[in-house]
């Protein structure tokens, strides 16, 4: 039973650690990233779709993205997507494809930026708190398991804790690192 809480607990504390990933891969960081684009939403034949399932999104330099609808007719929707989407980026309509230069942030951006990317992290933490203290109410329920083993196990659950938020802690400084890089 200790086994099967610790493991429900590691996959918690996977999710927490992968949604904290695709949250920072929003950050524009200067560097031209396909995950910039992953919250726009098109309509595509009436229906609300990522811009992922309409078009190719491919980096062309560090500082260039290009999108290529698999729908020619759909660069003009594309291109007034990503201008309500308030990204800070304005598209170049080239008929076929859609071209998004990915300005440099300035100072005070990348320290926004920085500011953003440390309140994502510590609700990564609260995240990684929340699975503990359901993993620590989960060991407290079983019943016929010595007071011994109890207290292992909840030792156990706060070093798997303790290590996801080093984890966090650890891609943070790397991220943070990459947005003041100028």
């Amino acid at each position: 039973m200790e086994q099967e809480i610790l493991d429900e607990l590691q996959a918690a504390l996977g999710h927490a650690f992968d949604a904290f990933k695709r949250e920072t891969n929003k950050l524009r960081t200067g560097r031209a990233n396909a995950g910039l684009l992953d919250g726009v939403r098109i309509e595509y034949y009436g229906n609300e779709s990522p811009i992922s399932q309409v078009a190719t999104i491919s980096v062309v330099d560090a500082r260039l993205l290009q999108v290529k609808p698999w729908d020619r007719n759909m660069c003009g929707p594309i291109e007034k997507a990503l201008l309500i989407a308030n990204l800070g980026l304005t598209p170049a309509n080239r008929g076929d494809v859609v071209l998004v230069p990915v300005p440099a942030p300035t100072g005070d951006r990348r320290r926004e930026m920085v500011k953003m990317l440390k309140h994502l992290g510590e609700e990564a933490k609260i995240s990684t708190r929340n699975a503990r203290r359901d993993a620590m109410d989960m060991v407290d329920l079983v019943e016929d398991m010595p007071e011994d083993d109890v207290a292992r196990a909840k030792k156990k659950v706060q070093d798997l804790v303790d290590a996801a938020g080093k984890r966090i802690d650890a891609f943070i400084i790397e991220k943070e690192a990459e947005i003041l890089e100028v």
